[in-house]
């Protein structure tokens, strides 16, 4: 072996590099020249949106107030939807309650003691004014029940039939008055007529206690507060809970990171969502204590003065309930300028540390 040659089999680890350095692999990368490290994106950025963190040492300004405005935004439409679907889910039977469910039931009970009245004057020996009085006023009682649409198609045509069973019953009970005391038909007529009235089954008084019953079941649907309403409710007043502390915790990071005290728009987006589910919340309490209320009046079987009382009760507990329901809409309205105090209140900021591309 010549001087100076070295076999391949002992060539050192660090031959053919100066200082015995170790040569580099191939595709390595040189030194001070490292690829920053990926840093994955939270739930949240990822869910909104927002893109990926910055590497370590860049600023996060922008993509945290990206973060923050689409959170607003969000929670702004999903409150605003929830709001809506839970005042509507009370208010919306509100007014039809106080305009076609109480008083139709009203009428119906104002039907059921007329003719009561009337089945006692029936017995008088001459025809007198009472009984028609009473015939009459059972009448009309049910014409405007049948102006409340009461149980729809099915309930105008009983309406229709108890009408015309109650003339039968009129006329019977005056042919038993137009005949001779003693006389049989006297009898027969008289027997005819009670029975139009008290058959069971088919009888006047059978069929609208039918309806009496079928439309306080419309009541009490319309006055229920169930737990698909209690469920609504709840979800409502934790995404309002959310959004507010959403707020806060944004107007105290713009505090921090741009030493600004306060943010208008933001308190101005959080004066709106706590006086706009407060007054939500109070119109939706008085509303539904007077159903409540009111179901609980026409519960019992009302008679005489006592259905004149309940109709003034019944106007009392259902008062300024249009205008409350009509209040649905402005929910809306103020979703929206929830949304857009929210969303400006931070657009700004955002253009102001926006990415630039390389």
């Amino acid at each position: 072996m010549r001087s100076g040659e070295v076999t391949r089999a002992g060539a050192a680890p660090g031959a053919g590099a100066p200082g015995g350095a170790r040569t580099p692999r191939r595709g390595a990368e040189p030194a001070g020249h490292r690829t920053a490290t990926r840093v994955p994106r939270a739930p949240l950025a990822r869910l909104l949106g927002a893109g990926r963190r910055p590497p370590d040492g860049g600023s996060t300004t922008a993509r945290d107030l990206t973060v923050r405005r689409r959170l607003l935004l969000a929670l702004s439409a999903l409150l605003t939807l929830s709001l809506f679907l839970s005042y509507q889910g009370v208010h919306g039977d509100a007014d039809p309650l106080r305009t076609a469910g109480a008083p139709a039931l009203l009428r119906l009970d104002t039907a059921q003691y007329a003719l009561t009245q009337a089945e006692r004057d029936a017995g008088s020996a001459a025809p007198n004014s009472d009984f028609q009085k009473q015939i009459s006023v059972a009448a009309q009682s049910l014409a405007a029940a049948a102006g409340e649409d009461v149980g729809g198609a099915a309930g105008q045509q009983a309406l229709q039939t108890i009408a015309g069973l109650i003339t039968m019953y009129a006329v019977k009970v005056q042919q038993s008055q137009l005949q001779p005391d003693g006389d049989v038909l006297r009898d027969v007529y008289r027997s005819y007529a009670t029975d139009i009235l008290t058959e069971p089954g088919s009888g006047i008084r059978a069929r609208l206690t039918a309806l009496q019953r079928q439309q306080f079941h419309v009541v009490r649907r319309q006055t229920s507060f169930g737990p698909l309403l209690r469920l609504s409710w709840t979800v409502t007043l934790l995404l309002a809970a959310a959004l507010a502390a959403a707020l806060v915790e944004t107007q105290l990071f713009l505090r921090h990171r741009f030493r600004r005290r306060y943010n208008r728009h933001l308190l101005a987006a959080g004066a709106l969502l706590l006086g706009g589910v407060a007054v939500t919340v109070l119109f939706t309490v008085w509303t539904h204590q007077g159903m409540a209320d009111t179901r609980a009046l026409l519960a019992g079987r009302l008679t005489g003065p006592d259905i004149t009382d309940a109709e003034r009760d019944t106007a009392s507990y259902l008062a300024h309930t249009g205008f409350r329901a009509a209040a649905t809409v402005w929910i809306l309205i103020g979703g929206i300028l929830l949304m857009a105090l929210a969303g400006t209140g931070l657009r700004r900021h955002i253009d102001d540390y926006r990415f630039r591309p390389r």
